[in-house]
């Protein structure tokens, strides 16, 4: 993560070599961003989620993100939520290499099968995690405070396909880690205040 002007911004919205990286806030103001962002950044990102099969929709979108434009994902949300059972954790720890080679067809979705699988190994850990501490969300609480780095390491030991920038932005995006909005951003005002 960097600083503009002193306030965080997301590596995901740095614009091409030699001009200023902006915001998720700022981005999404913008007249050459795709609108599917608006309400995403309005209403979604940076509140807290407490619904596991809701962060678990969250981490596996920001896995699929990577080397990707968040665009990407955005547009293809409904797709993912169909091909992965509604992120049915359950569900999802069960799929087999049928389901797999269901997924590697499936066009409404990033077809990378380092990334299928990790959802499937990742909705594994999650049950265990459930199985442990009550809930996901119960698990993420137990760390709520952790620094970046803390976090990171936490998640690439327990977790497949979860590198730092991964990390941060599930961890952003659901309200464990502080800087989704800008401090002059009307969605900022929005946001619980721990």
């Amino acid at each position: 993560m960097g600083t503009l002007y002193g306030y965080p911004y997301s590596s995901r919205f740095q614009p091409r070599a030699n001009l200023t990286p902006m915001s998720y806030c700022v981005a999404v103001r913008s007249p050459t961003i795709d609108p599917c962002h608006l309400p995403y950044h309005d209403t979604e990102y940076g509140f807290p989620l407490q619904n596991d099969n809701d962060l678990f929709e969250r981490l596996i979108l920001e896995i699929n993100q990577a080397g990707l434009s968040w665009t990407t994902i955005l547009k293809k949300r409904a797709g993912f939520r169909e091909a992965y059972a509604q992120f049915d954790i359950p569900t999802i720890a069960a799929f087999s290499e049928d389901d797999h080679a269901r997924l590697m067809a499936d066009a409404r979705i990033i077809r990378n099968r380092l990334k299928i699988k990790a959802a499937t190994r990742n909705a594994q850990v999650a049950l265990e995690l459930i199985s442990q501490h009550g809930s996901f969300a119960a698990w993420l609480n137990l760390h709520r405070g952790s620094d970046l780095t803390a976090w990171t390491k936490l998640f690439r030991k327990t977790f497949a396909f979860t590198g730092g920038e991964i990390v941060r932005e599930f961890l952003v995006s659901t309200g464990y880690l502080p800087g989704a909005h800008d401090p002059d951003c009307p969605i900022y005002f929005l946001m619980p205040k721990e």
